[in-house]
């Protein structure tokens, strides 16, 4: 069967966002098919208004859809998370663990990707420190989100300010026999009085 090039090249768009297979992005497209004119609309104008109205906080870098975002107008910013990209700040708002404010640096440390320093939120970051009682990195616990997370303690802790990195180990309802050998090892390392 000849491959209709209007469907294929819609696929090959889905296909370009992340998490998105081959296969997904086919149903996505015949999705779109079976929608109403209306429905294609509304969807492309959704697009185009993320596109449009969708900015970086001036204060910490998330996304917002004014100067400031809603987070550093409301809360106090003793405490700043320093978190890779805008979706780790909402993991950690649906937990409801967390009552300060965020700092997104839109990136990690990765000298295989050629990322240094002056690809990410850091400067920003080192003149809010003034207010800062406690700095929590929230980066992921690999090799970059590590890198990341070492150089910014070295930058801070000359400031006098705590720099606390998230706990890591073994995951709630996980087995031991299951886990690697450094995530054990984080867990022992990183265990905590009862």
């Amino acid at each position: 069967m000849k491959e209709i090039r209007s469907i294929a090249a819609l696929a090959g768009r889905f296909s370009a966002l992340p998490g998105v297979g081959k296969k997904t992005a086919l149903r996505y497209a015949y999705a779109v098919i079976d929608m109403t004119e209306e429905e294609v609309e509304a969807f492309c104008s959704a697009l185009r208004d993320v596109k449009s109205s969708v900015r970086l906080c001036s204060v910490c870098g998330n996304f917002t859809d004014s100067e400031v975002c809603d987070i550093c107008k409301t809360r106090k910013a003793d405490k700043i998370c320093v978190v890779a990209y805008p979706k780790d700040v909402d993991a950690i708002e649906k937990s409801g663990a967390f009552d300060g404010v965020y700092h997104v640096l839109h990136g990690t440390l990765s000298p295989m990707d050629n990322r240094t320093p002056d690809d990410l939120n850091i400067k920003s970051l080192m003149a809010r420190l003034g207010d800062a009682s406690e700095v929590i990195i929230a980066t992921n616990p690999d090799v970059e989100g590590e890198a990341t997370a070492v150089y910014l303690a070295r930058l801070i802790k000359p400031f006098g300010i705590p720099v606390t990195r998230i706990a890591q180990g073994i995951s709630m309802g996980s087995e031991l026999e299951y886990a690697d050998a450094v995530t054990i090892s984080q867990a022992l390392g990183r265990r905590t009085a009862l």
